[in-house]
């Protein structure tokens, strides 16, 4: 008999079930986050008051397909993926994303607006789609957790798809008056939701968004904190919690 042999038969049957077991929630991990579900905190206020900072969710991988920022490898697919994307399925107006911003290095979440061969235009704060005003209705104020407030508008697309946008600087700010572009293949436009603070697709530090850059979209929020307390004062950790925003479903904002 080997001595590998009696080294196996040594090993207490605990152990080798211990090991089976973590082995295979390292598996099940893996192909979770790589093929179907990755994990995604806010750290900005760009898409107020749909996300809020704190928010932690889910964003599907499989939704628009696989490409080289979908599948998070210790590799840069780049040179060998390029721009191509496997399994695409075309995303639709109003979807929240999550992709990477290829000038600076940075994932972002934002709502796509316009999609390929669309023409679109923002005059005094109104996106124009396709030579039409998006329909905008005033809704209540909205005020932040830190005593802000903000105008709020209820903005809905031509596919009826309604959500909620904030404005802070009125129609003084840059971002509220763009150029008349149309979109080109493969390119998307988007918009966060609290339009005053937001860099998206109306900055030129952003621009277009290439449907290669998408990491996927987001599905639902699994866990939600201020984080606004000390990290020794263990005590107001509970305090922190936003409960009421545990698992909510983001499909119906889009």
């Amino acid at each position: 008999m080997s001595s590998s042999s009696l080294d196996t038969e040594k090993t207490p049957s605990w152990v080798r079930d211990n090991i089976r077991a973590v082995f295979s929630a390292f598996v099940l991990y893996v192909t979770f986050t790589t093929f179907l579900f990755q994990p995604f905190n806010i750290p900005s206020e760009s898409m107020l008051p749909t996300l809020k900072i704190g928010d932690f969710l889910f964003v599907s991988k499989y939704s628009y397909g696989y490409g080289r920022y979908a599948l998070p490898l210790p590799v840069d697919l780049g040179p060998v993926v390029g721009k191509k994307r496997t399994f695409f399925r075309e995303p639709k107006r109003g979807d929240i994303i999550v992709f990477e911003n290829e000038k600076l290095g940075v994932t972002y979440i934002k709502r796509l607006i316009a999609l390929p061969g669309d023409t679109l235009q923002v005059k005094d704060s109104i996106v124009y789609l396709n030579g039409q005003a998006i329909q905008r209705t005033p809704a209540p104020d909205f005020v932040d957790e830190e005593g802000q407030a903000f105008s709020a508008f209820t903005e809905t697309l031509p596919s009826g798809v309604s959500y909620t946008v904030l404005e802070k600087d009125g129609n003084m700010d840059h971002l509220d008056n763009t150029p008349l572009i149309t979109i080109p293949p493969e390119m998307y436009f988007m918009m966060g939701d609290n339009r005053d603070r937001s860099a998206d697709s109306r900055d030129p530090s952003l621009g277009l968004v290439h449907q290669s850059t998408f990491r996927g979209r987001a599905e639902r929020i699994f866990y939600s904190s201020r984080g606004n307390h000390n990290i020794l004062q263990f005590w107001a950790f509970p305090f922190s919690l936003r409960a009421d925003r545990f698992f909510v479903d983001l499909r119906p904002f889009y």
